[in-house]
């Protein structure tokens, strides 16, 4: 009777790790934020375990019916699509669920798209303050409000469609000449980092356009 979270590449599939492996292989079910693309990890590694699909979507539905699951002796390994369960993904309800009945969780070290991208910004990480995906709209103002006059530097994901809107309102709040890095398609063919101001960043990809997963470094004020 465990939960174990389990990190899937980024990118690469390279990147899990062995014992990443070996959990999958003994689990006596996978839930996968998309099976679709959890299919692809699995079948890389030969790994034939029944599959059941956990996301944003049915995760208050099936919270409960996996519960029960595992208080029956099952053990389980989450996936998401990429990274580690959780972290701007899904995964926290059920966590919760399982540490307030006494069901042992684990969670495995491994891939987390923010931090090669903070590693390797070349802005400060001594302290830093991980915001996930902004709002769309609603605590927007608020939000960039408040992190205009954080000291700590600033790590958040973005949507390709969105990132040119998010530097333009990040030039608004916090001035032009804020350093950042935008890290795009980590640990694939075609990564890219590109470090500047924020306006030399926003004019650089408005001029490129935006493709790939993006996850975003700036710089605290100083």
């Amino acid at each position: 009777m465990k939960l174990y979270l389990v990190p899937s590449p980024i990118g690469n599939l390279a990147d899990i790790t062995y014992r990443a492996v070996k959990v999958l292989e003994e689990a006596d079910l996978i839930l996968a934020e998309d099976t679709r693309t959890s299919s692809v990890l699995l079948r890389h590694y030969q790994i034939n375990k029944p599959v059941t699909p956990y996301h944003q979507h049915n995760e208050h539905k099936i919270v409960q019916h996996l519960l029960q699951q595992l208080q029956g002796g099952k053990t389980m390994a989450m996936l998401t699509d990429a990274g580690t369960p959780g972290v701007s993904d899904p995964g926290f309800l059920l966590v919760r669920e399982c540490t307030r009945t006494g069901v042992p969780v684990e969670c495995l070290p491994g891939a987390t798209a923010f931090v090669p991208a903070l590693v390797n910004s070349g802005i400060p990480m001594t302290r830093f303050a991980f915001e996930g995906f902004f709002p769309h709209k609603k605590g927007r103002h608020t939000l960039f409000t408040k992190l205009a006059t954080e000291e700590r530097t600033i790590v958040f994901y973005e949507s390709p469609m969105r990132l040119l809107r998010t530097l333009t309102d990040l030039i608004q709040y916090f001035g032009p000449d804020r350093q950042c890095c935008v890290s795009r398609e980590l640990t694939k063919m075609f990564e890219e980092n590109k470090r500047g101001t924020l306006q030399e960043v926003h004019d650089y990809f408005a001029e490129k356009g935006v493709k790939g997963e993006i996850v975003v470094v700036v710089q605290g004020v100083e």
